[in-house]
């Protein structure tokens, strides 16, 4: 499956539980009983990247973020304890 490396997070105090959000991505986000938005713990997959971007944007108190995972570059290297490199 193809994924875009990123993935919805809200702001619990910013956020007042009106639930567009929902409304708008019901494949990521759920309400619990008093209507805050639980965020599936998943990238957003392409097809939902647009629902995804509608539902930040439509957020009023602008809770809803999209955080992009920051990949290892192909061929970089990375720093081990001890002063080993990993490939």
């Amino acid at each position: 499956m193809t994924t875009t490396g990123a993935r919805l997070r809200v702001d619990p105090i910013a956020c007042d539980g009106r639930g567009l959000c929902a409304e708008v991505l019901p494949e990521l986000i759920t309400l619990d009983d008093w209507g805050f938005p639980i965020i599936h713990d998943e990238d957003v997959p392409p097809g939902l990247m647009a629902g995804a971007g509608e539902a930040i944007r439509l957020c009023p108190l602008l809770a809803l973020r999209l955080h992009r995972s920051r990949a290892k570059a192909p061929g970089r290297r990375t720093a081990l304890p001890g002063g080993q490199a990993s490939s």
